[in-house]
């Protein structure tokens, strides 16, 4: 799963202000370097980030999320 920051603010309005800014420069951070390290356009990832995004092991594989597939030997079982 893929999404963006989760955070929480309280206290003055001053105070949210600062705390949203961070979060907001902090899923900019985020996205850049899945677009660097996934090879999706940033357009896709901020998309594709925006809610919760639940992908199996082959669409993480095609998305560039991770580097292979591993299954467990059914031999190794027994």
């Amino acid at each position: 799963m893929i999404h963006q920051p989760l955070g929480g603010a309280q206290g003055q309005a001053t105070e949210i202000e600062i705390a949203a800014k961070r979060i907001l420069s902090l899923r900019d951070k985020l996205n850049q370097v899945l677009a660097e390290r996934t090879g999706q356009p940033i357009e896709v990832i901020e998309r594709d980030t925006d809610r919760d995004n639940f992908k199996t092991a082959e669409e993480a594989l095609q998305y560039g999320l991770i580097d292979k597939v591993l299954t467990r030997n059914t031999e190794d079982q027994k």
